[in-house]
């Protein structure tokens, strides 16, 4: 069995895929998406349980001594959980999903997407991920999801409110004081 997963559609939140600012432990910065998954895509989940199963029997091989921790950190979350301050997490699963090698992102006819405003909270696509277990020195152990690469299918409607443009925020008639003195 394999512990990549590549998706259904799914909608883009928070995504950071074109440049990196989060810092991982050891100080490599890292591009993250938020992948929200509806949870009427019983293929895609079917998938990821499958793959972080796997990857949790790696650890168990690998990296946790032979046992799987009682702590362990798991990927996949109820997004019903944070629907109240993220309407947009209602009814769907969420995972993040990160790397310090910039992804692969293509749109639907995967074409090399360039533009950052492409893809933005909101939009849809699939991703590739995979799946791997890890220990941290601190004692977190649990299994991961890195981000492989990205495709664009749709747009949709931008997380977070609609943004004015900045011609919406300057229509106001404003006059300087030095132009009324003649300054």
């Amino acid at each position: 069995m394999s512990t990549k997963v590549v998706t259904g559609k799914v909608r883009f939140s928070y995504p950071q895929i074109f440049s990196s600012d989060k810092k991982t432990q050891d100080g490599k910065t890292k591009y993250t998406l938020c992948i929200l998954i509806p949870k009427s895509d019983k293929k895609t989940i079917a998938k990821i349980n499958q793959a972080v199963k796997e990857a949790t029997q790696q650890g168990i091989s690998e990296k946790w001594g032979g046992k799987k921790p009682g702590n362990l950190h798991l990927p996949l979350h109820d997004g019903n959980e944070k629907a109240i301050e993220h309407p947009e997490f209602e009814d769907h699963y969420y995972l993040n999903a990160s790397t310090t090698i910039k992804p692969g992102i293509v749109d639907r006819d995967r074409i090399e997407i360039l533009n950052p405003e492409e893809i933005y909270g909101g939009c849809y696509g699939r991703v590739s991920i995979n799946f791997f277990p890890f220990k941290h020195e601190l004692g977190n152990a649990g299994v991961a999801a890195g981000l492989n690469n990205v495709q664009k299918l749709e747009d949709g409607e931008r997380l977070g409110g609609n943004r004015a443009t900045a011609e919406q925020d300057f229509d106001d008639g404003f006059t300087d004081d030095y132009d009324e003195l003649g300054i």
